[in-house]
């Protein structure tokens, strides 16, 4: 082991490598020593490894020993207590929170209750796309299936009995009523009241009756709009408060004098608005392709609800109203053949949310609020078992073990769950991973990862929240190796020079002090997308696409959306040589491009032959529960000691804490 660390200690420190600052003190160490005293050593431990005092019962057994032993110690670190103190020293060290990392817009979140006249619905922007207005839900009032009948006609001045067509010839749910948009369009003021303007007039409480009020060439702008649970007629006009409207003051009519459309008489080039036509239960097609269904613009075009069983995160319970869109289950487009499995389903009239509604997500956002709750989890957990097991403790970033809770479970195993939200891959074949029904969040079972895995720096928590590959870098060097980056205080070349317009930053002046060691090392992640927890199989993401580069040399640089993950434009010869590549092999020597296959794995097994991994694992522990960092002299007195006993105990972190906690420095009275 010595003759490896001299041999290959230099691989941690290619570039300008500091400790980081908070790690020494310089100051005297107390001589000579005073230990602290006996219930004083006890009280201290028990803080320290439990985050409670000691109770009487372990104060006199103390006192008739007359000492703390070994045993006392090794009994402290069996009880759980001690295991969840190292669970959020653990979170500490490895930053696992991604609450902030994973970009959720809410489009995939259904609102409503699921009971009475409230279905649950996609009532975001998602909302906007299939019925005409962010927030808009479908009819709650309206069985789809009986769409037809005369008692579910909203509007039969415009509608009449029969005319309703529930589905289209592929079975896509159509609108069973519609309403006026009147918050971004019209103003629409209702017509059923007496002059007090609070008592309703049955003369005027239908269209056809208050168009004596209105004129019955208004009869098609007149919307039987919902007032509590009651239809009231509303004469809707383009808004006068709002500029793009108030132009629109050309009347069109049809043949019998009725107006259909309101127009702009003269609108001027680029005018984005120049009419709104009358509503009705017609959809319109985007861009004239059949069954690429958007609403009429100007009107709330809603579907109507149906009876499904409980969703997957309520399965179990009774049976709850989904609005007719989204209970649909399909994998594409019955017209187009465009694909239902991707973020797109949630503006395709024709998608839904899936079997069991696995697409979208809970009201209230507790669906999404489990999974990333689970995925924060999942590193303590990792580390967890390592130490329970008495495991070396750098398994924690080499071992495939890990484990899943329900949602967790599912999210892995269903591909189609957090489609939109998550962009991650399955850590295992989903046969091959527990089968943990989504309600039980407190049940973490243990499974094998792939062979890509590398404890836990291949985990959704740590790829998210350090969610590029020098991000992760960085964080592995400040927690594992205590190291930081430090530029050196070298006169930069002049601006003129050339090396400052290096893309390379390995190789431009000013940035490879740092970068020379960052982007090397930062090859070891390749294989796992920025940005994500996305894994880049080789056999779906090879390391030299040849569409991608056709692609790139036609100037199409999205290519369709295909090749996110490829180099696509090149701003220099190197980049102009690696078009159609992945995007990890820009740049890279043959030795980087072993770290891309190696992975992680390679990174860990390559550090503690440096003997820095250990040595930090020392200083970390030392403060964690001496409160400050080591001083120099400490260092000189302890740091190697610690560091070779540890790696002579087979890396046993329980061994390592056990040495530090009866050792004369952690006695001492400060």
């Amino acid at each position: 082991m010595p003759l490896a660390r001299s041999v290959l200690a230099p691989l941690a420190a290619v570039a300008l490598l500091g400790s980081l600052p908070a790690w020494a003190e310089d100051g005297p160490v107390c001589a000579p020593v005073t230990k602290i005293p006996l219930e004083r050593h006890l009280r201290q431990l028990s803080l320290d490894l439990l985050g409670r005092p000691p109770t009487v019962e372990e104060y006199e057994a103390v006192r008739a020993k007359g000492a703390v032993t070994v045993e006392d110690v090794r009994g402290l670190m069996t009880s759980d207590a001690f295991y969840d103190r190292m669970r959020a020293y653990h979170r500490a060290l490895m930053w696992s929170n991604v609450s902030s990392s994973v970009n959720n817009n809410s489009n995939t979140r259904v609102g409503g209750t699921g009971t009475g006249v409230d279905p649950l619905s996609l009532r975001n922007n998602a909302s906007g796309a299939i019925r005409g207005g962010n927030g808009a839900s479908c009819d709650g009032y309206i069985p789809q299936d009986e769409c037809s009948k005369k008692e579910y006609v909203q509007d039969p001045h415009v509608d009449s009995v029969g005319e309703a067509r529930c589905y289209d010839k592929h079975d896509v749910p159509l609108p069973v009523s519609w309403d006026y948009d009147n918050t971004l369009y019209y103003q629409c003021d209702r017509q059923d009241l007496a002059a007090d303007g609070k008592t309703v007039d049955p003369a005027y409480n239908t269209c056809e009756k208050a168009a004596a009020k209105f004129g019955a060439k208004y009869l098609y702008f007149c919307d039987m709009r919902r007032v509590g649970t009651i239809l009231a007629p509303h004469l809707c006009k383009p808004s006068p408060s709002k500029t793009t409207t108030a132009v629109l003051t050309e009347e069109r009519l049809d043949a019998s004098g009725k107006v259909i459309a309101f127009a702009h008489p003269n609108p001027p080039a680029g005018t984005a608005l120049t009419e709104l036509k009358r509503c009705t239960l017609a959809l319109e097609s985007r861009n004239g392709v059949q069954g690429s269904y958007v609403p009429q613009r100007g009107c709330m075009e809603r579907e109507g609800f149906v009876t499904r069983p409980a969703p997957f995160w309520n399965a179990g319970a009774a049976a709850v109203q989904v609005c007719a869109v989204e209970a649909q289950t399909r994998s594409e487009n019955p017209w187009t053949k465009e694909t239902c499995t991707t973020s797109r389903f949630t503006g395709d009239r024709s998608c839904g949310c899936g079997d069991n509604m696995r697409r979208c997500e809970a009201p209230n956002g507790v669906t999404h609020n489990a999974r990333v709750a689970a995925i924060n989890e999942e590193p303590e957990r990792i580390a967890d078992a390592v130490i329970r097991n008495d495991e070396p403790y750098f398994n924690i970033l080499t071992t495939r073990r890990s484990l899943v809770n329900g949602p967790l479970s599912q999210l892995y195993r269903d591909g189609q769950q957090g489609v939109g939200v998550f962009a991650l891959s399955a850590p295992a074949a989903a046969e091959t991973m527990p089968d943990v029904p989504y309600a039980d969040s407190g049940r973490w079972d243990t499974y094998i990862r792939g062979p890509q895995h590398s404890g836990v720096l291949t985990t959704p928590a740590f790829l998210y929240r350090f969610p590029t590959q020098r991000a992760r870098v960085n964080h592995f060097y400040s927690s594992f190796l205590c190291k930081a980056f430090v530029p050196s205080n070298n006169k930069p070349p002049p601006a003129e020079d050339a090396c400052n317009r290096e893309n390379n930053l390995a190789r431009r002046c000013g940035c490879k002090d740092c970068h020379a060691t960052i982007e090397p090392t930062g090859a070891h992640w390749g294989r796992f997308a920025e940005r994500g927890a996305l894994y880049l199989e080789p056999s779906r993401f090879p390391r030299y696409e040849p569409k991608c580069e056709a692609c790139a040399l036609a100037g199409n640089v999205s290519c369709n959306g295909e090749c996110a993950q490829y180099v696509m434009q090149a701003y220099d010869g190197d980049g102009a040589e690696s078009l159609g590549r992945l995007t990890s092999y820009l740049y890279r020597t043959s030795d980087e491009e072993q770290n891309i296959e190696g992975g992680p794995q390679v990174l860990v097994q390559r550090m503690l032959q440096t003997g820095a991994m250990e040595r930090c694992a020392v200083q970390r522990i030392w403060r964690e529960f001496l409160g400050r960092p080591m001083s120099s002299q400490e260092q000189v007195l302890y740091l190697d000691q610690f560091a070779n006993d540890f790696a002579r105990d087979n890396y046993r972190l329980k061994g390592l804490i056990e040495r530090l906690v009866l050792s004369d420095a952690y006695r001492r009275i400060d």
